[in-house]
C-alpha cells in the first residue's frame, strides 16, 4: 500500500481493545446516570467480562499455528470459573442483570466500530 500503512491483525486487535474501553467507559456512565449505581454497577461487570473473553479469544488466535499447544480442558475451566464468579455475583449482589447483560456486548459494539474504521480507512 502506497503512503498508507496497512490494517493488521496486531493493529486492528489493539485498536478493538482501545474500543472496548471507551464503550465500556461510556457505556458504564450512561447506565448509572440512567439507572443508578445498580446499572453502573451492572454495565461494567459486563464490560469486564466481556474484556476477559477478548483477552482469551485474543490469546487463542495467537497460538493457533504456534508451538504451544493448549488444551481444550483449560479453556473449558476458564469458562466455567468466568460463568460460576458471575452466577455467584448476579446472585447475591443487588446488581441489575439486564445491565450486566447489556455490558457482555461491548466486545460486539467495539467489533463493529474496527470494522467501520477499516471501512472508512480503506476508502482513503
Amino acid at each position: 500500500m502506497t503512503g498508507r500503512e496497512e490494517i493488521t491483525y496486531e493493529r486492528a486487535s489493539e485498536r478493538i481493545g482501545r474500543f472496548m474501553t471507551a464503550i465500556a467507559v461510556i457505556g458504564t456512565l450512561g447506565a448509572l446516570l440512567a439507572g443508578g449505581w445498580k446499572w453502573g454497577a451492572g454495565f461494567l461487570v459486563g464490560s469486564i467480562i466481556s474484556g476477559f473473553n477478548f483477552r482469551w479469544l485474543k490469546r487463542l488466535v495467537e497460538s493457533i499455528g504456534g508451538s504451544r499447544t493448549r488444551g481444550g480442558v483449560l479453556l473449558a475451566l476458564r469458562y466455567l470459573l468466568l460463568g460460576g464468579g458471575a452466577y455467584a455475583i448476579l446472585r447475591y449482589s443487588p446488581i441489575s442483570l439486564t445491565a450486566v447483560v447489556t455490558g457482555l456486548f461491548v466486545l460486539i459494539a467495539a467489533v463493529f466500530v474496527e470494522v467501520i474504521f477499516e471501512i472508512v480507512y480503506a476508502r482513503k
